[in-house]
């Protein structure tokens, strides 16, 4: 039982590469099962059929362990991105412990935090479509 913890928890969606899609925090004593669907609710849906059928040819599939269809062993190949992530967060040091009072600004420092993963991520990544010398 978590009751009794103190503390924030903070829960995200990457991308493959390890890119923050959705960030949330919740108190250490909330069971991780009930913060997926404001999670996931954070993240705009995809509702036209043809931009599914289109992110499939590429390649972007999604990755949720099912009983019974899908061992969670061959989804551990891929929480490596998140758990990097979550490392990068760590390492900032407004977020390694929680000084704010009110969970509204200790989820915008964490937004700020993704915000610069994804600056730093994208600055160094090679810009798709240029012409190389």
């Amino acid at each position: 039982m978590d009751r009794g913890k103190y503390g924030s928890k903070i829960y995200l969606i990457t991308e493959r590469s390890g890119l923050p899609i959705s960030v949330g925090i919740s108190g250490a004593n909330l069971h991780d099962s009930q913060a997926l669907i404001p999670l996931v609710s954070g993240i705009p849906p995809i509702r036209s059929n043809h931009l599914r059928r289109w992110l499939r040819l590429r390649g972007i599939t999604h990755r949720i362990a099912r009983k019974g269809i899908e061992s969670s062993q061959r989804l551990g190949r891929h929480r490596w991105t998140v758990e990097r992530t979550m490392a990068w967060l760590a390492g900032c040091r407004r977020l390694h412990r929680r000084y704010e009072r009110k969970a509204e600004h200790f989820l915008a420092f964490t937004s700020i935090a993704c915000t610069l993963i994804c600056y730093r991520r994208l600055r160094t990544a090679p810009c798709i479509g240029t012409a190389e010398p």
